[in-house]
């Protein structure tokens, strides 16, 4: 016999807070049964697709409730409101008892990622237009220069498959002869029987602007996140067993925006789209995880998108690695080492510098006596000391924005 699924009816005034920016534990969001909410940020770097005011229907505080992090942002009753509290605890619930819901939360999450997805691109890969599908060739021969044969493979495989005609179908067959003997590309053209698949270490799993059909679950090694810009691999993330990706593409219907490469040997388990509405309703664990895991992400790229406020390039290197130990849950106490799972290179990347600005700032960042680059991974000696570096170059950076907007209001 299944059980009721319990949700709470609350009312706000006009005027009154629901929810605070930066505040712990959040463990309630809220669906609106009447009336309007303003949703506002400290740092408002983009303006939210669709705008900042809510009604009937909306929801808002899923992504702090769902992700376990702090809220990311404020919520005000613009005139009195009646809300549908739902605990985090009861979201397989609410995906069993009221799919609808349930999807309209994910579909609302995959668009906010890609828009905020895009709204970082602009502001720190610079990249305004999103590339078409032509773009493959040229994903391909960044990494035949790089000599990564594997990724080069794959893409010039796909661009001849999606771009049969091309203007460089020439250039990819000749080009693609030429590796095949160096290198190893699996499930180039996917599968239709087989869901778990192996991807050995630096095989690329799917590639930006590539059409896509699946998403898929991590069962073992680890997958890197990656995109093209300007002649350089930015390192988007690192995901490991458990996690979930590709879900914007199936869910959305649109092309992949960034690309998967196998970071070690790995094991997938692929869910298309019939795969997916029956997990829906039969499987709300994986739901749950899935709303999770972009609730995290987005809670993620509000942090990358607040980074780039900060015009000190050291302060935005600090910021940087605050915003992993806080994305990881790591404790930070005062005295303890860490090791984070990335090196210089990849730090310059994640915040979109140039790389000779980015090893400038980088040196004066390794003046610092707890922070050394070990092994191509950043070791830290004292958490607590990144904590308190990033939390003055964010103090600096208000004080100097208070200044230039007084000095623009006289």
């Amino acid at each position: 016999m299944s059980t009721p699924l319990h949700l709470t009816i609350v009312n706000f005034n006009k005027g009154a807070y629901i929810i605070v920016e930066g505040k712990q534990n959040a463990d309630h969001f809220y669906i609106i049964r009447g009336g309007k909410v303003q949703i506002s940020k400290e740092v408002e770097v983009v303006q939210e697709e669709g705008g900042n005011i809510l009604g009937p229907g909306d929801f808002f505080g899923v992504v702090s409730t769902m992700s376990g992090h702090s809220h990311i942002e404020t919520a005000q009753a613009l005139t009195d409101c009646s809300l549908i509290s739902v605990h985090k605890d009861n979201f397989g619930d609410l995906i069993v008892k009221n799919t609808p819901v349930a999807m309209k939360i994910i579909q609302g999450f995959s668009r906010r990622m890609r828009y905020l997805d895009e709204a970082l691109a602009r502001l720190t890969l610079k990249q305004s237009v999103e590339p078409d599908i032509e773009h493959l060739f040229y994903v391909a021969e960044f990494y035949a220069k790089q000599s990564q044969y594997n990724q080069a493979h794959y893409a010039y495989h796909q661009y001849l498959r999606h771009c049969p005609d091309g203007p460089n179908v020439d250039k990819a067959t000749e080009r693609l002869e030429k590796i095949k003997p160096y290198s190893k590309a699996v499930y180039l053209d996917g599968s239709e029987t087989e869901f778990t698949r192996q991807y050995p270490k630096n095989t690329m799993i799917f590639s930006e602007v590539m059409p896509g059909k699946e998403l898929y679950i991590i069962q073992k090694g680890s997958v890197k996140i990656t995109k093209i810009v300007n002649d350089t691999e930015v390192l988007l993330a690192v995901l490991k067993a458990g996690d979930i990706f590709g879900e914007m593409s199936l869910i959305e219907d649109k092309p992949r925006s960034a690309s998967a490469i196998a970071y070690e040997d790995t094991q997938l388990l692929a869910v298309n789209k019939e795969n997916f509405a029956r997990m829906v309703s039969s499987q709300p664990q994986i739901i749950t995880r899935l709303t999770q895991l972009l609730a995290e992400r987005i809670w993620f790229i509000y942090k990358q998108l607040a980074n780039t406020l900060l015009t000190d390039t050291v302060g935005r290197l600090y910021d940087a690695l605050l915003i992993q130990l806080e994305r990881n849950r790591v404790p930070i106490r005062s005295g303890e080492a860490y090791t984070f799972d990335f090196g210089t290179k990849e730090l310059i990347n994640m915040v979109g510098m140039p790389m000779g600005e980015g090893k400038q700032a980088l040196r004066e960042l390794l003046k610092n006596s707890r922070i050394k680059a070990l092994d191509s991974k950043i070791h830290i000696t004292d958490k607590e000391e990144i904590e308190k570096q990033a939390k003055y170059y964010r103090k600096m950076q208000k004080i100097e924005r208070s200044r230039q907007d007084k000095k623009l209001s006289i």
